[in-house]
C-alpha cells in the first residue's frame, strides 16, 4: 500500500454519523452537516441523505441568502417554484438551484423509492440579494472519468483532468467517486478549501493508510492540505462524495430555510416573506400543483 502522494495530506479531523431523522412530509434525512455535534463547515450549511416516497415529500417552502445542490442517487424528484419553474431530476442529474432573494418551491418524489443528497453552500454577503437562478445537468451531461478502477463524476470543480461546466458563485468541488476493491486515489484540493467526505456506501481508508477505514454514512471533515488519499482495501465497491469550497468567512445568522450574516437581516427576511416584499412577491398567490 503506497504512503500519500501529498507533502501535506488531508487527515481525518472529525467523524460523524449521519443519523436517520424525520423531514418534510414523510421523508426521512440523514443529516451529515447542519445538526448539533457538526453546525455547518464554510460554506457549507447541511448536507442531507434523502430518502422519500409517495405520497411525502417536501412541500412548498421558502430559501434566501444560499445554494441547493441535489443529487439523485436513485428515483427522481419532481421540483415547482413561484416563478414557473418546473421540471424533474432522475438518477445521476443534478440540480444547483442559487436562491439568493428568494425562491419558494416544493420537492415531490417522482417515482416510488427515491433517494438523493442535498447540500446547502452559502453564498457571500453580496450575493445573498441576487436573483435566483438555476443550472440544470442531466446525468449524461456531467463529466466522467476513470482510472485504475476508480470513477468520478465531476459535478463541480475538476478531476482527471476533466472539468464541470456548472458555475460555482462560492468557488466549489463536488465530485462523486466510484473505486473497486483493492485501487487507491489521491486527489488534489485547493489548499485553503474546507473539504469533507460522505460515503454513500462500502467502506474506505480516507487519509493515511494506516488509518481505520470508515463505513457508510460517516461525514469526514478533513484537515487542511494539498490533497487527500483514499484506498479501498475491501472486497466491495466504495462510493463517496468529495466536497470542498473556499471559506466565505463572514458571521451567519440562521433561521431554518432563511440564511444572512446578522439577526437583524433574518428578521428582515422574515417579514418580507410575510408580507410578500424582496423577492417574495408571489408567495401570496402561488401554490404548487
Amino acid at each position: 500500500m503506497s504512503q500519500s502522494a501529498f507533502n501535506t495530506p488531508r487527515l481525518i479531523l472529525k467523524k460523524v454519523l449521519a443519523k436517520s431523522q424525520h423531514e418534510g412530509d414523510g421523508a426521512v434525512v440523514r443529516r451529515g452537516i447542519g445538526r448539533s455535534d457538526l453546525k455547518n463547515l464554510d460554506p457549507f450549511l447541511m448536507l442531507d441523505h434523502f430518502s422519500v416516497s409517495p405520497p411525502g415529500g417536501f412541500p412548498d417552502h421558502p430559501h434566501r441568502g444560499f445554494e441547493t445542490v441535489t443529487y439523485m442517487l436513485e428515483g427522481g424528484i419532481t421540483h415547482q417554484d413561484f416563478a414557473g419553474h418546473k421540471g424533474t431530476i432522475r438518477t445521476g442529474d443534478v440540480q444547483w438551484m442559487t436562491a439568493g432573494r428568494g425562491i419558494i418551491h416544493s420537492e415531490m418524489p417522482a417515482e416510488a423509492n427515491n433517494k438523493g443528497l442535498q447540500l446547502w453552500i452559502n453564498l457571500s454577503a453580496k450575493d445573498k440579494m441576487i436573483e435566483p437562478r438555476y443550472q440544470e445537468l442531466p446525468s449524461e451531461n456531467i463529466p466522467k472519468a476513470e482510472k485504475d478502477g476508480v470513477e468520478v463524476r465531476v459535478v463541480a470543480g475538476e478531476a482527471m483532468g476533466v472539468h464541470s461546466p456548472v458555475y460555482t458563485r462560492t468557488p466549489t468541488m463536488f465530485l462523486v467517486f466510484s473505486m473497486m476493491p483493492g485501487t487507491e486515489w489521491h486527489q488534489i484540493i485547493p489548499e485553503s478549501w474546507n473539504s469533507f467526505v460522505y460515503i454513500i456506501e462500502g467502506e474506505g481508508v480516507f487519509g493515511c493508510p494506516n488509518s481505520p477505514p470508515t463505513v457508510a454514512h460517516h461525514v469526514l471533515v478533513l484537515s487542511l492540505g494539498d490533497g487527500l488519499s483514499v484506498w479501498n482495501n475491501s472486497s466491495k465497491p466504495l462510493r463517496f462524495v468529495l466536497i470542498g469550497g473556499e471559506p466565505i468567512n463572514e458571521p451567519v445568522a440562521q433561521y431554518g430555510p432563511f440564511v444572512m450574516n446578522t439577526q437583524s437581516e433574518i428578521e428582515k427576511t422574515i417579514e418580507d416573506y410575510q408580507y410578500g416584499r424582496n423577492g417574495f412577491e408571489m408567495r401570496k398567490y402561488w401554490r404548487s400543483q
